[in-house]
């Protein structure tokens, strides 16, 4: 079957808007450490800066889903539906996690940001609740990536072996 009908702009926008963050956030913070001490605010005030962004652009993207955006008919059916809503709102839940854990973890470990201002630290000094937030946060935003791997790979199995449009209907709206 193939699919003749893409999605609205707004939610192409948001979805793919989601993702750029997401990798660019992942991708900054395996490399905050080679960063020397001086230095290591920058990177790690942007991740927090995108950080912020990311809730902003996750709970536009869930308010929007749920009063706006345009609904499309399940591309499977059976078993490959199943995983595709399980794959989706597993990726949903992993998104709000690791921002909830950041934001967590950024409340405990209160960082100075961009050599403007510190935040306030809800715990100062509770350097194994911090380390234990940290691992917890990396370990979800490791497992997003993991699964929106997954889900790009379906994307590219249906478009280059099933060839049934369903790339289509996020890349571009008609």
């Amino acid at each position: 079957m193939s699919q003749t009908v893409s999605y609205d702009r707004r939610t192409i926008m948001l979805h793919w808007l989601t993702g750029g963050i997401i990798v660019a956030m992942w991708g900054l913070a395996q490399i905050i450490d080679w960063f020397p001490n001086a230095l290591r605010v920058y990177p790690r005030s942007t991740h927090i800066v995108l950080g912020l962004a990311l809730i902003a652009v996750f709970v536009t993207r869930i308010v929007w889903r749920n009063t706006g955006g345009r609904r499309l008919p399940a591309a499977d059916s059976g078993a490959l539906h199943v995983v595709a809503k399980a794959t989706h709102w597993g990726l949903y839940a992993l998104i709000a996690v690791t921002l909830g854990l950041g934001l967590y973890f950024e409340a405990v470990r209160a960082d100075n940001i961009f050599n403007l201002f510190r935040l306030p630290s809800i715990s100062p000094g509770n350097k194994p609740l911090r380390d234990w937030l940290g691992d917890w946060h990396g370990t979800a935003a490791n497992a997003i990536l993991i699964l929106a791997g997954l889900h790009a790979a379906a994307a590219l199995f249906h478009h280059y072996y099933l060839k049934d449009g369903l790339l289509g209907r996020m890349l571009s709206s008609r």
